[in-house]
């Protein structure tokens, strides 16, 4: 894997955790 590939897939899985919890926890968001 690259550098650009290693980034992009972390960027694209803390998004996906920042959603989920925006929808498991609503009053915090």
């Amino acid at each position: 894997m690259t550098a650009e590939n290693v980034v992009g897939l972390v960027v694209a899985v803390a998004l996906l955790v920042y959603l989920v919890l925006a929808l498991v926890f609503p009053e915090r968001f």
